[in-house]
């Protein structure tokens, strides 16, 4: 189905707007912009645009812009806005290969019509190359159909990856279906440029192995040069070799990737009947089946050679390297993976992986449901290394494991969060201490409306120092595992609780907060407190960076012995470049302006969850909101509580 899309490349942001906003955006017609050329070349590969309208200040001089625009989407039509309506410029701009010309004042209905007549033309273009696809289709249909007769013969070579026997075998089948004296098969030395005879049938062994042709004035030198296959057949033998003559003959060009290289050919000497058209066509689908079959032989070859050199690379590789099947049992795994779990290098392929891998960390990424991956976690050795496990899917093969050494960041990590976690310690004393005493200061003496002010600016800025030190101390608190007070509980009663804390906020904001969460779901084993705080702060973000009258919505759900929360709003989004880093330390989105806040909401939430052995991540389109997602086992890891245990926990 054809559908327009529009690419803008705009340095004048005014000029933008006015475009995409007021012109584009109402008569729905889909768009992305462009501030420069870098970002137009990368958008042009992601969006596919059919109509591009290109500001006259990034064309360049001599058009430039417009020459790599067409290289990169020759089908593409560009529309040029130009502020110079010199007839001489336009000309250029048309010589240049620009659709149409846009010029000031910006109208409507002008830009709205640029743009049809650009679609039309692109939908054109696109309707006669499905024509041409169509009729290329059909003929090579009809090859196939033509190729149908041979396929005994065909699929005889096209099997086979032995160079010597592909070889026989398309001699074998020109001269038996040609009905041919003799048969001769010659392919191009590289080196020397000569045709020497690979294959022969009725040919004496001595002339095959000494056979060599000079390229010159010759019916073969013919071949190799138009590419073009040679019949003949004439009143008088023609001379093929010194002492070597034939009645008729035909030469046929084995034609590969890289050019003609051989002749595959059939000849008479004794019988003077000449070869026909039938006989030259068999021979041109022998010659097509015989340099596929070559081509595969080649290809095989290299892809030995190609596959010795992986297993050298996995070989010398420093991050681990496991790959197993969707049955979990292992297709390889390379030494430094060995060496992480103690592997001996004779292990069998084929074997399960948790008869080889202790780590019971390991084996937990790899029973995830594949809709869950790619995932990644960090894996604790019993020699104290870590391992930042990433497992990815490999369709028809199974999941792969990358392991990178994280001892020495973690440690890294480790040395700065007891550095801030000391130096946060140490400041809430005095903090505490400078509170008090500009609390004490209206009491001490009547105060100055100016005095006032600066005390109260004072204190608001010992709050939020000593908020950020509380976040920083509650973080390293988590990331230490001190947190270790879980129990079953009711997950239904913690999001009530945290929508009720919240319900002021989103009120004041006229928001609307939804529930989606069924009546029966199990109960969760983790801290109550910490999920709780999980909730608040992903809730309470959502609330604040979503527009008035927005909405949010919390959805939860189980899967496979998970637990999956979900907090949805329809904010601003986050831009795609920054998704990664929000869950990192103090990192605040760009898009969003000035919010109060320490921005170590998310990275406390995704502390917490992975405390909890689970996992988070966003997903988010700008303009269009926000999904963050946390998935959390509903039990403790390795352990299944009594039955009565749980029952006991729901009655409760």
């Amino acid at each position: 189905m054809f559908t327009p899309k529009v690419l803008l490349i705009f340095e004048d942001r005014v000029l933008n707007d006015i475009i995409s906003r007021a012109i584009l955006q109402p008569a729905e017609v889909p768009f992305v912009a462009a501030a420069a050329m870098d970002e137009a070349y990368q958008k042009l590969n992601d969006f596919d645009p059919n109509v591009l309208i290109l500001e006259d200040r990034l064309a360049g001089n001599e058009f430039e812009a417009v020459h790599a625009l067409k290289t990169r989407s020759p089908a593409a039509a560009i529309l040029l806005f130009s502020k110079e309506n010199a007839l001489e410029d336009i000309l250029q701009a048309v010589h240049a290969g620009i659709f149409d010309v846009l010029t000031p004042p910006i109208k409507t209905n002008e830009v709205l019509q640029a743009v049809q007549r650009a679609l039309n033309h692109h939908r054109a273009l696109h309707e006669w190359a499905s024509l041409k696809a169509q009729e290329n289709t059909r003929a090579l249909q009809q090859r196939v159909d033509e190729l149908e007769a041979l396929s005994g013969a065909g699929r005889s070579m096209t099997a086979s990856l032995d160079l010597e026997d592909i070889l026989a075998l398309a001699i074998e089948a020109a001269v038996e279906l040609t009905g041919a004296e003799e048969g001769s098969l010659m392919l191009v030395d590289e080196e020397t440029g000569e045709l020497h005879m690979r294959a022969a049938k009725n040919i004496g062994e001595a002339v095959v192995h000494t056979f060599r042709m000079h390229v010159g004035d010759s019916l073969a030198d013919e071949v190799i040069h138009s590419g073009e296959p040679v019949r003949y057949s004439g009143r008088e033998p023609q001379k093929i070799q010194s002492s070597l003559f034939v009645q008729s003959l035909i030469y046929v060009p084995l034609r590969g990737p890289r050019g003609v290289i051989g002749v595959l050919g059939v000849d008479n000497r004794i019988n003077k009947e000449p070869f026909g058209e039938n006989h030259l066509a068999l021979m041109t689908r022998i010659a097509a089946y015989t340099a596929i079959a070559l081509e595969n032989a080649r290809l095989f070859a290299n892809t030995e050679i190609e596959r010795r050199k992986l297993n050298a690379i996995l070989t010398k590789v420093v991050d681990g390297i496991i790959v197993v099947d969707h049955n979990q049992n292992m297709v390889l795994m390379n030494p430094t993976a060995r060496e992480a779990f103690g592997v001996s290098s004779r292990y069998l392929a084929g074997s399960p992986i948790k008869d080889l891998v202790a780590s019971t960390d390991l084996l937990e990424i790899l029973n995830q449901n594949e809709n869950m991956y790619p995932f990644q976690r960090e894996v604790e050795l019993e020699d104290g290394r870590v391992f930042n496990v990433q497992a990815t899917v490999i369709p028809e093969v199974g999941i792969a494991l990358t392991m990178q050494d994280m001892t020495q960041i973690k440690e890294l990590d480790r040395i700065k969060s007891d550095f801030v976690s000391t130096v946060s310690h140490d400041l809430r004393s005095p903090l505490t201490a400078i509170l008090g005493y500009v609390e004490l200061l209206d009491r001490v003496g009547p105060l100055t409306d100016m005095q006032r002010e600066f005390v109260e600016r004072v204190h608001v800025s010992v709050q939020s120092i000593t908020t950020l030190i509380n976040e920083l101390l509650d973080l390293s608190r988590i990331e230490a595992g001190f947190d270790t007070q879980k129990e079953f509980f009711s997950i239904e009663a913690i999001i009530d609780a945290t929508v009720e804390e919240l319900r002021e906020s989103a009120d004041t904001k006229n928001q609307v907060i939804t529930q989606e969460v069924p009546p029966d779901l199990p109960p969760i084993f983790a801290s109550p407190s910490r999920i709780q705080q999980v909730l608040a702060n992903l809730v309470g973000n959502a609330i604040k960076y979503t527009q008035e009258t927005g909405e949010v919505k919390i959805i939860a759900r189980t899967e496979a012995d998970q637990l999956i929360l979900q907090i949805c709003d329809d904010g601003p989004g986050i831009l795609p470049a920054e998704q990664p880093f929000v869950f990192d330390r103090f990192f605040r989105a760009s898009n969003v302006g000035e919010t109060d806040g320490t921005g170590l909401g998310l990275a406390i939430v995704k502390s917490i969850v992975e405390n909890h052995h689970g996992r988070t991540w966003v997903e988010s389109v700008p303009g269009q909101g926000s999904t963050f997602t946390v998935v959390l086992p509903l039990l403790p890891p390795n352990e299944t509580p009594p039955l009565s245990e749980i029952q006991s926990k729901n009655q409760a």
